[in-house]
């Protein structure tokens, strides 16, 4: 398919989703999150795309947030619409099967924070900064940010960033957990590749079934997750991959993945 705000790209078993409104910063408007809800669709096939990349076009931001000149004249019910997009769009990422990574190239605020935090590594270069600004507009987060924000960086934290409506670096982002990594701008996507391509050399339904164990147990309690597990780990043990890795182990040479 062809977009006109996305820029989807595929070299290997890596896909690279670009958002691509440079001269707006990359804000996500109605029609980014329906073109990247139709991208991750195109990327559901487990053994075609083993690890995604999320970036921005340009050198100033990954997404400097939501449209607000779309949504100034919004009323509720138009906001509503507006906001579950958003959210279709980011659980539709969260729920890829493969492995999916934020490169933070520059401003991540308000929705783009959202869009990173549905992403399951977060890298970051030096020249970015994030937060969740909405109160400086009167409204919450829209997009999940009141909510995946929690999970990572803990209650109190989000609080602050949430109220407060500050930014901060990506240093200080690495700090409280928000990001794994920070680097040089011009090193960020090489690392990212780099990621991408040894999870993407790995057994892809075992990468997918145990981003489904993190996601699923983490709000289960533990003896019931723990028994998730277990089942995973004996279902998987009926897949072609698994006897391909256990043998390429044993006779000492790389294996070879069909995802089956």
């Amino acid at each position: 398919m062809t977009y006109e705000t996305l820029i989807v790209e595929r070299s290997g078993h890596v896909g690279t989703i670009t958002i691509n409104r440079p001269k707006a910063l990359n804000a996500l408007n109605s029609m980014v999150l329906k073109e990247l809800a139709r991208a991750i669709h195109e990327l559901t096939d487990v053994d075609a795309v083993r690890a995604l990349i999320l970036t921005g076009a340009g050198d100033r931001a990954f997404v400097a947030g939501a449209d607000i000149a779309e949504m100034a004249p919004m009323g509720p019910w138009q906001a509503r619409e507006f906001s579950e997009l958003g959210h279709v769009a980011f659980a539709l990422l969260e729920d890829l099967p493969c492995a999916t990574i934020a490169a933070i190239n520059g401003f991540a605020l308000g929705g783009g924070l959202e869009l990173a935090l549905s992403c399951d590594l977060l890298y970051a270069s030096e020249k970015a900064k994030l937060g969740q600004p909405e109160v400086n507009l009167a409204v919450t987060p829209g997009f999940g940010g009141s909510q995946r924000l929690v999970r990572l960086v803990g209650k109190t934290r989000a609080k602050e960033l949430i109220f407060t409506g500050d930014f901060v670096d990506a240093q200080k982002a690495k700090e409280i957990g928000l990001v794994l990594e920070v680097m040089k701008p011009e090193e960020l996507m090489p690392h990212c590749q780099k990621v991408a391509e040894k999870i993407a050399s790995k057994g892809p339904l075992a990468i997918a079934k145990s981003k489904r164990l993190v996601e699923r147990g983490y709000d289960m309690p533990l003896r019931a997750a723990n028994r998730q597990e277990a089942e995973t780990f004996a279902l998987l043990f009926d897949t072609h991959d698994r006897r391909e890795g256990m043998a390429a182990f044993l006779e000492k040479r790389p294996p070879v993945y069909t995802g089956k």
